[in-house]
């Protein structure tokens, strides 16, 4: 059985967006190279971040990295509070969706980071 084992977030940059990301989630990369940086983030899976073109795939390359935030609607505002201190780019304040408080800030290339609550 083939398992997910890794999230590819396209940048202009790794190295940059690696410092973002490193910064942001508080955690070092396990993998470096100057077009390809990935981050261990719980047993077994990733977080990849490749500047890398393929000339073979013709759909757009459209995401949301979504983190899970346990400990209820003050949790998720408190997360918005810490980011928003670091310098992150706000697309949605916090806000009450049907799945719980939720907001999405972007990174350097825009691509979006969306925290909601554990269900």
């Amino acid at each position: 059985m083939a398992v997910p084992n890794m999230v590819i977030v396209h940048v202009s940059d790794a190295p940059v967006s690696a410092r973002f990301y490193a910064e942001l989630f508080d955690v070092e990369p396990g993998f470096e190279t100057p077009r390809f940086v990935s981050f261990p983030l719980t047993d077994g899976f990733d977080l990849a971040l490749w500047s890398g073109v393929s000339d073979h795939l013709t759909a757009p390359r459209t995401s949301e990295l979504c983190v899970t935030v346990p400990g209820g609607p003050e949790r998720i505002d408190q997360q918005f509070r810490d980011w928003t201190a670091k310098g992150v780019t706000v697309v949605e304040e916090p806000h009450d969706e049907v799945f719980g408080r939720t907001f999405v800030v972007a990174d350097p290339d825009g691509n979006l980071i969306r925290v909601a609550p554990v269900d």
